[in-house]
């Protein structure tokens, strides 16, 4: 059975955890949504997905067309000829060979890519990169909560997406989903199975002594039924998302969760592995088979959502790039700026969205990095404003504080 648990990481309340092994669910605290703006009659969903490590945009997305991108990524360059060939994108950028999939979504305007991106940070800690990537604050240590948690959070009681709160996908809750609004978090591994009277029993208790913990177990109970009538047999996914197969195991359950009727329609997937130091590879090699393992995960997104993929926009981001030059053990270090992927549905898809700053010397950023054109936070902005219909006020003030001056990007969604 798979394991499901609640979470939440509010300063202002201590965490508590309860094992159910009848239903085979953890639970921590959470709080409840509260009403706070109107987003509409549709019915989306949103998948952000954390790549954790820092990605070589540069490979994943070629810029094939500049004249500087074959001797300053050198044996890791990616080509339009021979073997391992790159899949041409437009007249300029060509995709990673290990992501037919996604290249089949972009034929079909169902991806978009947008490049040169990264967050405010420069300082290239994973650390510290992490913690602005998934809390959309101006530097590191700023809180304990995510901006998707908090988006989560400004939407109306009443509306579906607020009513289902948020799922994250693995043994722990991602930071960007972390916060006061109510999270399910849901991980396909196994525990013990003492059946439902336990957990039943142990919700009755805290409901009289614990109602607003009570409420929430209930909610987990109710992901746990749905993963059971959903995620059966052959379909029922097994592994973490540790590795490459792992990572379209993870997405498949997260998916048959968000395409039922009563599931959720926010969540947040975190996969790992994405420092590339040594013997990163090209068009093949370790980076090759990462890439791989993201296009599986969007093939079982299109796939396990079903009607639902109309719906829906998926955004894969990491905290920052890696150098244009390969270095000595043929591997990149951290870097600036990379690439984000979008797919679903609802996105506008077909473009690789860049303002290419180019790769020259005195175009890269400290001589040594791809130069960020676009802040990741304005890609965010957008998606969140235009699939949910949260105004600039609400992302300035509530999601994205400090970022008064940085207009959401419009034209992501259809």
């Amino acid at each position: 059975m798979s394991s499901l648990k609640l979470a939440h990481s509010s300063l202002a309340l201590p965490s508590r955890r309860l094992l159910l092994t009848g239903s085979g669910a953890l639970f921590a605290w959470a709080h409840m949504p509260r009403p706070a703006f109107a987003s509409g009659a549709r019915d989306p969903r949103f998948v952000v997905i954390i790549l954790r490590g820092a990605l070589d945009g540069l490979s994943a997305v070629a810029p094939v067309g500049d004249p500087d991108y074959a001797s300053l990524h050198g044996p890791i360059a990616l080509s339009l000829t021979g073997d391992h060939a790159a899949l041409p994108l437009d007249s300029f950028f060509a995709l990673n060979p290990s992501m037919p999939v996604f290249a089949k979504l972009f034929a079909a305007k169902q991806a978009a890519i947008v490049h040169a991106v990264a967050t405010g940070y420069r300082e290239r800690s994973h650390f510290d990169g992490q913690d602005v990537l998934e809390s959309g604050m101006p530097g590191p240590g700023f809180v304990q909560s995510g901006w998707l948690n908090r988006a989560l959070d400004v939407l109306p009681k009443g509306e579906r997406v607020a009513q289902k709160g948020g799922l994250g996908v693995g043994p722990a809750t991602p930071l960007v989903l972390r916060g006061p609004a109510s999270v399910v978090g849901w991980a396909p591994q196994t525990l013990p199975d003492a059946g439902d009277d336990l957990a039943l029993r142990v919700m009755d208790l805290y409901r009289h002594s614990d109602p607003a913990l009570a409420k929430v177990m209930a909610e987990g109970l109710d992901i746990d039924k749905i993963a059971a009538r959903e995620m059966t047999g052959d379909n029922k996914p097994r592994g973490g998302a540790d590795s490459v197969a792992g990572m379209r195991q993870a997405a498949q359950g997260a998916a048959k969760l968000m395409a039922a009727e009563d599931g959720p329609r926010i969540a947040a997937l975190a996969f790992d592995g994405w420092d590339t130091h040594a013997n990163e590879g090209g068009a093949t090699g370790r980076l090759a088979q990462l890439l791989s393992g993201l296009d599986g995960a969007f093939e079982e997104f299109e796939t396990a959502l079903g009607p639902q993929w109309n719906n829906t926009a998926i955004i894969a981001i990491t905290e920052f790039g890696r150098t244009a030059k390969v270095n000595g053990t043929t591997g990149t270090d951290h870097g600036t700026g990379t690439v984000a992927f979008l797919a679903g549905g609802a996105v506008k898809g077909g473009r690789v969205i860049a303002d290419w700053p180019g790769l020259r010397a005195e175009q890269l950023y400290e001589k040594r990095d791809l130069m960020p054109s676009t802040d990741l936070r304005a890609v965010l902005k957008g998606l969140l404003a235009e699939q949910f219909g949260l105004s600039d006020a609400v992302l300035k003030d509530r999601v994205f504080p400090g970022t008064g001056s940085l207009k959401p990007m419009r034209g992501l969604i259809i």
